[in-house]
């Protein structure tokens, strides 16, 4: 069975969701980027109270300062892990790559969860967070396109990548990941 993931996909697309339901199941560490970061500013350690800093400045956080704290959780002992919101530009997958092979624990499969823009943006209105109107949803969905996209020919090049049609129930979506972790 497959334990180095990366689940791809839009905002609302399920991804936390369906990392979290694999977590249960198999003890993998489940690594969503804006997870461990707001966790090193509440913990305050030093690359926390940098990431605090920066956050308050109204910038975002470097892609070197990511990878950082990506690789510091990946060589914990684990049974596994999945990424989650990370890699979100060629940039970040290439220097990804490069820390995952240095540290001997390449990815195995991509897992795209693909769905129509429209369920999205009705799933996110669901959801019914203050900041997830209409407008924003629609710009976070086309920010992902313009910088996210790019990265499913890249998984696909190196013949990683596993579409999952997540338009359908839960179990559905879990079991098909799980088929194609085997």
């Amino acid at each position: 069975m497959k334990k180095h993931l990366l689940f791809l996909g839009a905002p609302g697309a399920g991804k936390g969701t369906q990392a979290d339901l694999l977590c249960q199941t198999n003890s993998y560490l489940h690594l969503s980027t804006g997870e461990l970061l707001r966790k090193e500013i509440e913990m305050n350690t030093t690359l926390g109270r940098e990431v605090k800093d920066i956050i308050n400045r109204g910038e975002l956080v470097s892609d070197e300062l990511v990878l950082k704290i990506v690789k510091q959780n990946l060589n914990k002992d684990n049974k596994g892990w999945i990424l989650d919101g990370y890699p979100r530009n060629l940039s970040q997958a290439n220097s990804l790559h490069n820390v995952l092979n240095e540290i001997n624990q390449p990815l195995e499969v991509v897992f795209y969860l693909d769905i129509p823009e429209e369920v999205l943006i009705e799933r996110l209105l669901l959801r019914g967070r203050k900041d997830d109107t209409e407008e924003t949803i629609r710009t976070r969905v086309n920010i992902f396109k313009k910088t996210t996209e790019p990265l499913i020919q890249y998984y696909e090049d190196l013949s990683l990548l596993e579409y999952i049609d997540a338009d359908r129930d839960l179990k559905t979506i879990s079991s098909d990941i799980k088929q194609k972790m085997a």
